[in-house]
């Protein structure tokens, strides 16, 4: 069957509905069969969620240029493959809050990292607690009940995320 996550708005074939998209995260509840899917981006934005989108895409283009820097540059192998991981689906984070935003091109980040595995999970673990932060603001404080939506699908992918770091800190 063909599966669409509501929030991505990318498809992929299983035969469920995955529990986790597999390109931004979010958890099963969003992920719908095709016919039944309703994807939004076309939205008409305030002036103050535009603001929060705008920040929004600022921390994941940040956060995804952070995690392929230290995919490329930790000597640790998990580390190599958990922030390969990372930085995905924060690009993809990214690819959405683009798509609200309706901007042709996806913001190109310029994050530094360590070549320290346990470092770059320190730096992983309060950019995501940041991330968590911002985002449960935001979503208290948005106007569109579908931007509140996408923040709080993000913060449970964020909070995840968080676990990652801490499991291995």
């Amino acid at each position: 069957m063909l599966y669409v996550c509501e929030i991505c708005g990318e498809t992929y074939i299983s035969d469920e509905a995955a529990a986790n998209c597999p390109y931004c995260g979010v958890k099963r509840n969003f992920q719908k069969p095709y016919r039944e899917a309703k994807v939004k981006f076309n939205i008409e934005l305030t002036e103050k969620d535009r603001g929060f989108v705008t920040k929004a895409l600022d921390v994941e283009v940040s956060n995804a240029a952070f995690y392929t820097c230290a995919a490329n540059s930790v000597k640790d192998f998990e580390g190599k493959y958990l922030f390969k991981n990372l930085a995905k689906v924060e690009h993809h984070h990214a690819k959405v809050w683009k798509k609200i935003l309706k901007m042709e091109n996806l913001p190109v980040g310029d994050d530094t990292c360590s070549v320290d595995y346990k470092e770059d999970l320190q730096e992983s673990h309060d950019r995501e607690d940041s991330a968590i932060k911002f985002y449960e603001q935001a979503c208290k404080n948005a106007d569109d009940s579908w931007i509140k939506t996408i923040f709080m699908a993000f913060v449970d992918v964020e909070q995840d995320h968080l676990k990652l770091s801490e499991e291995r800190l």
